[in-house]
């Protein structure tokens, strides 16, 4: 049992790195919160002045913030829908003992090395190109016309692409999960006379439930700052169709030069992040217990 003398030496030992810790968190955060009670324009430095709350007002009340929001729901759910069900798949499918698994499963997991503006360029001009890309080709050899992804459907040209870099991560976290799993009580309820779907829905499902929720968890915290792959292909166009609320406050901050409003726009997202890792954590923790 730790003596009085040895917690106090452990605290100390440990107060270097939680100070630099908080360093590293609260000075940008106090900072960011400081602009944003400030008539701040890169344009004009030196008219700067006390804004107050018109910041947060001018930025709540845009018109694109509200459908940023949604956007960002939208993109969030999508990737999460398209990564979960596909993750649980996929690991399914190379959970089972093929020629050249090894291979296979590095093929899987590949995508999640590539950045995201490249894998961006990718799709948009290799892949989702309306006159030379793989799925105009696509098109035309079955005899209809090519979709211009990006102009039509940018939100879930989005979706596709933030989904296909993240699947791999879904489907490790999903395999891990998949090959822990008792094969005796597989057996045993095969024995029972449960079929496969069945198995999946009362055994293997079930088993997954902690692995689908940390997958949700990390995968939720990250796409709500999905920024490089809506710079890279729609600028967040047409109009404010495909604009979530982190290039929204790019936008305020890099194209009107209005570090105060993106500020605020910042720390609303704070706020808003924080909300949903809150409902998360809960998740999380019934369904660790």
């Amino acid at each position: 049992m730790a003596t009085r003398q040895t917690q106090s030496l452990a605290r100390l030992m440990r107060a270097p790195a939680i100070i630099l810790l908080l360093i590293w968190m609260i000075v940008p955060l106090g900072m960011t919160l400081y602009y944003s009670f400030l008539n701040y324009n890169l344009l004009n430095p030196a008219g700067t002045s006390w804004a107050g709350w018109f910041n947060y007002v001018y930025f709540y009340t845009d018109p694109a913030f509200m459908e940023s929001i949604k956007n960002t729901l939208i993109l969030v759910l999508g990737v999460l829908a398209i990564t979960v069900i596909g993750g649980i798949a996929i690991a399914m499918l190379i959970d089972k003992p093929i020629y050249g698994q090894g291979i296979v499963r590095i093929l899987t997991i590949s995508p999640f090395f590539v950045m995201p503006p490249v894998a961006a360029l990718i799709w948009k001009n290799m892949i989702m190109h309306p006159s030379y890309g793989v799925f105009a080709d696509l098109a035309r050899f079955l005899g209809v016309s090519p979709i211009d992804w990006f102009a039509q459907y940018p939100l879930l040209s989005i979706i596709i692409i933030v989904s296909w870099q993240w699947l791999p991560f879904a489907t490790l976290i999903l395999l891990t999960s998949l090959q822990s799993l008792d094969g005796e009580q597989v057996e045993a309820a095969e024995m029972d006379g449960a079929g496969a779907v069945s198995r999946f829905i009362y055994l293997v499902l079930p088993h997954m439930a902690r692995a689908m929720t940390v997958v949700i968890l990390i995968q939720t915290i990250f796409l709500l700052g999905v920024y490089a792959e809506i710079l890279v292909t729609t600028n967040g166009g047409p109009g404010n169709s495909s604009t979530n609320l982190t290039y929204l406050i790019y936008r305020a901050a890099r194209l009107n030069f209005d570090v105060g409003g993106a500020a605020a726009g910042g720390i609303i997202a704070v706020i808003l992040a924080n909300f949903v890792a809150i409902f998360l954590m809960r998740a999380v923790g019934k369904n660790l217990d």
